[in-house]
């Protein structure tokens, strides 16, 4: 019963047209790192599903560029660039990614757990008793 109740929640919300709506940071050729509440802007839902960051190395430094779009449309822009994303004079990188204000600055990253702490945790009977909770 409870499967048949979270899969019947799960076909109404992906087809009412709820959908999430992305925010990104959006501004133009920025000689700083536009990533402030001010250049905050909510993306178009069902259209602009990724957030896009170009970084462009000029004569005068370094140049932004952030924005909403479609993931199409930055995927390809992304990888057409890649051949031209070297960090020298003239560089131009374009990354995508699509969760919320992912184009603002680098988040630091996390230490990873050492080998043996992850192989002593009990990761399986934890995902078999969450499996066996929703199927009955």
């Amino acid at each position: 019963m409870r499967l048949f109740t979270v899969s019947s929640l799960l076909l109404f919300f992906s087809s009412s047209g709820l959908a999430l709506q992305i925010q990104c940071y959006q501004c133009e050729e920025m000689t700083h790192d536009c990533s402030t509440p001010e250049f905050i802007v909510n993306c178009t839902v069902n259209v602009q599903d990724m957030c896009q960051k170009e970084v462009l190395v000029k004569d005068d430094g370094i140049h932004y560029r952030k924005s909403c779009a479609s993931s199409g449309a930055c995927l390809i822009a992304s990888s057409g660039y890649q051949q031209f994303c070297t960090g020298k004079l003239n560089s131009v990188c374009i990354t995508c990614c699509n969760t919320p204000l992912c184009n603002g600055p680098r988040q630091k990253k996390r230490p990873q757990p050492s080998a043996a702490i992850t192989l002593s945790e009990p990761r399986l009977p934890v995902l078999l008793l969450l499996l066996s909770s929703v199927l009955c």
